[in-house]
């Protein structure tokens, strides 16, 4: 520990002299922005640039904040280049509503406006992105709107003065029926409406906006006018004759028949006579003046009928006009029964009109529709850019047709052109997404040439011909993959590729080029190797050696090379082939024996043609008995040998049963017995009793009852097989083996033609076997399924039907379940059995049991001294056929016993 004292001293000493820290320079830009370029952190730069745009800064101020800050912190400059695009916009969103409000105020300034330039007005200012809802188009649109209103208010309130002139003439005309009197009284009340009528007619053509209704409504309404006046001056000169009449009995009667009557009536006068039934004929007329008046309105008829039938509205109603001029001339001089069909055809024509007006009309209702549900499709079934501009397409085409049928509508079109300029914002996404991908692509594919320019350039003098392809190839793929571009585009990169890749690929073109004029030669080579009289195998080898080297070296496209492959190798092919069929001949005719074998072969092949087990057993053991005459043939020829064997060997080299012992082999051991007898004839040892089983160690020496075998107990220098120490053998043999029987001679061996043949033949017939062994397997599966059902031991099949499998204690165990009543409450259920017996041949059980199974197999790992299902399978089947028969049982039995029975 220091003393306080020192502390102290160390205390009053004087501080040193502090360095004050370096000063920033300040930014000119930072007292404008509210200190944003000082700010310690992007946070606090980027609040204090938000409150810096409150301020409303000029847009030169923007400009030079954006490019002193976009450098420093992009984060806080994005808010600046979003005010700085704002501004943008909406200064060309101001040019845009500049120009599209100049076009609306002509169209309001004209004396004639159109509806549908209109409406296309506000269409194409939406489709160019004007701002309709901001001032002045906003007014505008407005103003457009309600004169469209207005004018078709008018056309409508022609058509109700058209309706109201036609019910003012149906009321004069109801009044012809009833008593005068009663029209008198009338009279005031209707000249007051037909007045108020003409006053009403007067407005609409005085109003303001009447000339931009269509061309088709002032005709209405002078005719409409022309008719009512018509009816109601014959109204008042018959209502004031019939007054005169009544008032003056010499005064002449109204023309109306039922006034004349009752004037006539309260004359006391007699009623006239009925007019005659008959039509009145039409006053005789020049032959050549009737004749060119029906040319005139024949052929006026004739273009009318043709464009009904046709069903064209507005020709059809061009037509009956033409028609009704012509009769207005010359439907005086036509004759009745032309007369006549004029009027059908023109009743025609008229419902013609009247059908076309309402199917058109239809139909525009239902391409509104359509139009309207293009937007309003279930979620994830919206239609893309491409589908929708086709649908857009295809409805618009169907609405020009529709307005080809019949008058327009201009509502419905207003409401389709809504839906459809709604529908197109979509195409309009896609389309610029379409523009921007195409450029993205066009700058790829244009980076993707100069790559393959660079590379070319950098492996101009590479001679790895395989990586040089692969690049190639690897290039090739990346411009396939390259995107969509349009097709003037491609035009104009598909030329600038191919140059590149074809300068690219010069120097590999050229070594292909020098590679095939070496493999040409190699195979002019391989043609004289090949025609040479004396085939040199070492040179062919060493040619093939060159071309797989060459192969190896330069690759050519995949047919070529295999073209010219096939071309070398064919000569030498030829060349060994010829050679082997000169062998073949050099080696002669084939021998009796190959000839014993062939024929054979042949009879094995006939009987697996025929199908028989029994013929093809027998053609088998036929054609072994050829092949095994050839051995015999050569042991007949071959010296004697001499198996002299120990009583002590020959006990214990003895074969067991275990193992097969050929006929031939016991043949030549009694020929070489009878040839060379031994010194001490013994007795050959009985043959040991086969092993069925063994329990505990069965080896030599370990069981009480049986001596070890001799030899196991020699001492040191003698040999445990009881031969001398010096390795000498009784039988006079030499060597390691000597003690075992000579390898028999097998004679000459077969040619290679009877060879195959009998391996061929002997295949097939193992086959055929295995194939009949199924089939008979399957029948008998079938039967005892059968005998299951109808409970009749009878009908189960033989066991060696079955196979190895069943043993006749199984089948007798079976046949007695199915012979006794069927048990239905037994010890263990069919379920559970029929699961142990899926356990046990390892099948698929069905979805509804898997469960069950789990369970059982759970149930069987806890019971360890039991025995397991592959050891029980016969007893549970036995079990199993003592219970009913059910059709799901018995599928799933005979799916087992295929299983347990083909082992």
């Amino acid at each position: 520990m220091f003393p306080f004292s020192l502390r102290n001293k160390m205390s009053d000493a004087p501080d040193l002299p502090t360095t004050p820290p370096p000063t920033t320079p300040v930014h000119p830009l930072d007292a404008l922005t509210g200190g944003a370029f000082s700010a310690a952190t992007s946070g606090e730069r980027a609040s204090r640039i938000r409150d810096w745009l409150a301020s409303q800064p000029t847009p030169g101020q923007l400009q030079d904040v954006f490019k002193e800050l976009s450098g420093r912190d992009k984060g806080a400059a994005r808010a600046v280049r979003e005010r700085l695009d704002e501004m943008r916009r909406a200064k060309n969103q101001e040019a845009t509503a500049a120009e599209w409000a100049e076009k609306a105020h002509a169209l309001l300034a004209a004396p004639k406006l159109n509806i549908a330039d209109a409406m296309a007005w506000q269409r194409d200012a939406a489709k160019a992105g004007a701002p309709l809802s901001r001032e002045p188009l906003a007014e505008l649109k407005t103003q457009l709107a309600e004169r469209i209103k207005v004018i078709e208010d008018l056309q409508h309130r022609v058509q109700v003065q058209r309706e109201a002139a036609v019910l003012l003439a149906q009321r004069i005309e109801v009044l012809s029926t009833k008593p005068w009197q009663d029209a008198h009284a009338a009279q005031d009340a209707l000249l007051t409406d037909v007045q108020h009528w003409q006053e009403q007619a007067q407005a609409l053509a005085g109003d303001a906006s009447w000339p931009s209704v269509e061309a088709r409504f002032p005709p209405l309404l002078d005719t409409s006018k022309a008719q009512l006046l018509v009816v109601w001056e014959a109204f008042q000169a018959a209502i004031g004759q019939a007054a005169a009449a009544a008032a003056d009995a010499q005064a002449p009667l109204p023309a109306v028949p039922m006034w004349a009557e009752a004037l006539r009536a309260a004359r006391g006068e007699a009623p006239a006579a009925a007019p005659a039934a008959q039509r009145p004929s039409k006053p005789r007329v020049a032959p050549e003046l009737a004749a060119q008046s029906a040319a005139r309105v024949t052929d006026a008829l004739s273009k009318l009928e043709e464009e009904t039938a046709q069903g064209h509205g507005k020709a059809s109603a061009g037509a009956a006009t033409a028609l009704r001029a012509v009769l207005k001339q010359h439907g005086r001089h036509i004759d009745t029964a032309l007369e006549q069909r004029v009027h059908t055809a023109l009743v025609a024509a008229g419902e013609l009109e009247g059908w076309q007006r309402w199917s058109a009309d239809q139909v525009r209702e239902d391409l509104v529709a359509k139009a309207q549900a293009l937007l309003q499709r279930p979620e994830g079934q919206a239609l893309g850019g491409r589908k929708m501009q086709e649908s857009l397409r295809h409805l618009r085409e169907q609405w020009k047709q529709a307005d080809q049928g019949g008058a327009p509508n201009h509502g419905l079109w207003k409401k389709f052109d809504e839906a459809c300029n709604e529908a197109h914002k979509v195409v309009e996404a896609w389309l610029e997404k379409v523009r921007t991908d195409a450029a993205e692509h066009r700058a790829q594919r244009l980076a993707l040439i100069a790559e393959l320019q660079a590379w070319g350039e950098q492996n101009a003098a590479n001679t790895d011909w395989k990586s040089v392809l692969r690049g190639l190839q690897q290039f090739g793929a990346r411009w396939r993959d390259g995107g969509h571009v349009g097709e003037k585009l491609l035009t104009e990169l598909q030329p600038q590729w191919k140059r590149s890749m074809d300068a690219a690929a010069a120097p590999f073109e050229a070594a292909q080029a020098a590679s095939l004029e070496q493999r040409h030669a190699m195979i002019e080579e391989a043609v004289a190797l090949g025609a040479a009289p004396m085939l040199r195998v070492d040179a062919v080898k060493a040619l093939q050696l060159r071309w797989q080297t060459e192969a190896q070296t330069v690759p050519l496209e995949r047919r070529q090379e295999q073209k010219l492959w096939d071309a070398f190798r064919k000569p030498i092919d030829d060349a060994f082939n010829r050679k082997t069929a000169e062998r073949e001949r050099g080696a002669g005719q084939a021998s009796a024996h190959d000839k014993a074998v062939l024929e054979a072969a042949k009879a094995l092949d006939a009987a697996n043609a025929s199908g028989d087990a029994q013929r093809i057993r027998a053609a088998m053991s036929a054609l072994e008995a050829a092949l095994r005459g050839q051995a015999a043939h050569a042991a007949t020829q071959a010296p004697a040998q001499k198996l002299v064997q120990e009583p002590g060997q020959a006990g214990g080299d003895a074969p067991s049963p275990s193992e097969p012992s050929s006929q031939e082999a016991a043949e030549s051991q009694g020929a070489a017995a009878d040839e060379n007898p031994p010194a001490k004839p013994s007795a050959p040892p009985p043959p040991p009793r086969p092993v069925v089983a063994v329990r505990g160690d069965d080896r030599p020496g370990m069981k009480k009852d049986v001596p070890a075998a001799p030899g196991r107990g020699a001492r040191p220098g003698e040999r445990r097989d009881g031969r001398p120490a010096d390795g000498r053998r009784d039988g006079g043999g030499s060597g390691r083996f000597g003690d075992r029987p000579a390898y028999e001679d097998r004679g000459p061996r077969l040619g290679d033609a009877a060879f195959r043949a009998q391996r061929e033949a002997l295949e097939h017939a193992q086959a055929a076997l295995r194939k009949l062994a199924a089939q008979a397997h399957g029948e008998a599966l079938s039967q005892l399924l059968s005998a299951w059902e109808k409970r009749d031991a009878d009908m189960v099949p033989p066991a060696q039907e079955f196979g190895r499998s069943v043993t006749g204690a199984v089948r007798n165990a079976w046949t007695q379940a199915l012979a006794a009543a069927p048990q239905t409450g037994g010890k263990v259920s069919s379920a559970d059995l029929l699961l142990r017996l899926e356990i046990a041949a390892e099948v698929p059980t069905p979805a509804e049991h898997l469960s069950d199974r789990r369970m059982m197999q759970l149930q069987l790992l806890t019971r360890r001294n039991e025995a397991a299902p592959a050891q029980t399978w016969a007893q549970d089947v036995a079990q199993l056929l003592a219970q009913p028969s059910e059709p799901a049982a018995a599928r799933r039995l005979q799916n087992v016993l295929k299983a347990l029975m083909r082992g």
